[in-house]
């Protein structure tokens, strides 16, 4: 009698785990599918391997995948200066516009690494010229620190006022007097920056370049 209700019992037990293992296994095994190859794409953009970023996303990874401090592949790909990366996440449909965690998206992240033809490339498909960072720091402000002149013609190009005002009034070409980034400030000098303009301390460029040490700029602005 003990024999056949042990029976019965691990017969109904059986076929509950049967019942339970039906229903449940596969969404838990394609989640686990999706979250390596999302790995792998942003370990193949980390490390410029443009072969294992088509081949990752060929096998199914999301474009927009993000890794811990919020990167895309694609802004691994502007950080990197990748073009024929970048251009392989955005025929995929990878979003030009998503930040990293701090705010950074794909055009600061190539505007800082003076990466023109990428900046070309995400301006082409949407980029936002007036997106800002958790500090406020918009693409002009990296381009113009870094004295990627390039890069900031083109942002002119693509409908920046070279007057811009950007936080504490500071203009692009304020920018540039801080670093001594003495080229860029000549390229903006030639497309009508002014010269005068105050920022709210009451310093113009010249002012700037001075207080800084920029002796470049302060040369050529004098």
């Amino acid at each position: 009698m003990n024999g056949t209700a042990g029976s019965s019992a691990q017969a109904v037990v059986v076929a509950f785990v049967a019942l339970f293992a039906a229903v449940l296994p596969l969404p838990s095994l394609a989640a686990a599918d999706d979250a390596s190859l999302n790995q792998q794409l942003l370990m193949a953009a980390r490390a410029g391997d443009e072969a294992g970023v088509r081949g990752a996303l060929e096998a199914g990874a999301a474009v927009d995948s993000r890794n811990r401090i919020g990167d895309t592949a694609l802004i691994t790909a502007c950080k990197r200066g990748s073009l024929p990366m970048a251009q392989a996440l955005i025929e995929r449909g990878a979003n030009v516009r998503q930040a990293d965690v701090a705010g950074v998206t794909p055009l600061m992240a190539a505007a800082y690494d003076g990466a023109d033809a990428i900046v070309a490339l995400l301006l082409a498909h949407g980029a936002d010229l007036s997106a800002t960072d958790r500090v406020g720091k918009t693409a002009m402000e990296y381009a113009a620190g870094e004295g990627q002149t390039a890069v900031v013609l083109r942002l002119v190009d693509a409908g920046l006022d070279v007057n811009r005002r950007y936080r504490n009034d500071l203009t692009a070409l304020m920018w540039t007097a801080g670093y001594d980034r003495d080229d860029t400030a000549k390229a903006l000098l030639a497309r009508g920056a002014n010269p005068s303009l105050r920022d709210n301390r009451g310093m113009t460029a010249a002012d700037i370049a001075a207080q800084t040490h920029s002796m470049h700029v302060a040369t050529l602005l004098r």
